[in-house]
């Protein structure tokens, strides 16, 4: 039961990170599942991430739910433990994540830091990149 309610409460951003998953697909991209997440490479929506995000510019990878999405296979292995960080924020906060980052963005940023760096959320997926 735990399982399931991990899967169903972060379910609307999911479903939004399964479209832009298949424009990547339909776009040229590929996608497989590693582990209950589906990763998707390249297509439209790398060419997204190359070019840059609000706050963050250019990133290798971003997590929607149980989706992340990669500027290419080769970013989504180097970053996988980062990005499964974000998979269990968004299984802990559900589609309050979507405002409860930006949220913790402007808290770093009202408090002198960097809107991406200084991010909470980030703090807690790069220290799980250090984890063996």
């Amino acid at each position: 039961m735990c399982r399931l309610l991990r899967i169903l409460w972060p379910l609307p951003v999911s479903a939004f990170g399964l479209l832009l998953a298949l424009l990547a697909r339909g776009s040229g991209g590929t996608w497989r599942r590693v582990a209950g997440v589906v990763e998707a490479s390249g297509g439209w929506p790398a060419r997204v991430l190359r070019a840059g995000l609000p706050f963050s510019g250019p990133v290798a990878a971003i997590t929607f739910g149980h989706v992340v999405l990669g500027d290419s296979t080769a970013s989504l292995d180097a970053t996988r433990a980062h990005e499964r960080a974000h998979v269990r924020q968004f299984e802990r906060w559900g589609v309050l994540m979507l405002v409860l980052y930006p949220l913790a963005g402007a808290l770093a940023w009202a408090r002198g830091g960097d809107p991406y760096r200084d991010n909470r959320f980030e703090r807690e997926a790069r220290a799980a990149e250090r984890k063996p």
